[in-house]
């Protein structure tokens, strides 16, 4: 699966538009069969007033595809984890957030 061209949700009178939005990574990586994750992918996205986002797409007969607003803490951590396909630099993605030395 690729990122979705089209996907729009109102979610607490909030509208969540993937043509709007700037996808920051995902887990579509080629494993050298497939793109799919257990038949799901994940990619998450950064509006322009700056609120994180996710959208699953899924092939599984009774799932339906779901949009997800989440906090930047969230978007964070899907971004240092299960996201390992980065489109933008951690710094891109997370303006603003510190990043200290071990």
């Amino acid at each position: 699966m690729r990122p979705p061209a089209e996907f729009v949700q109102i979610i607490d009178r909030v509208r969540y538009d993937v043509r709007k939005a700037e996808l920051v990574a995902g887990d579509d990586y080629w494993d050298g069969h497939n793109w799919e994750r257990s038949g799901r992918n994940t990619w998450l996205y950064k509006t322009p007033k700056g609120r994180y986002f996710t959208v699953t797409l899924t092939q599984w007969q009774g799932e339906r595809d779901t949009l997800r607003p989440v906090t930047v803490d969230d978007a964070i951590a899907l971004y240092e984890g299960a996201l390992s396909e980065h489109e933008l630099s951690y710094a891109e993605a997370f303006p603003g957030v510190k990043v200290e030395d071990a």
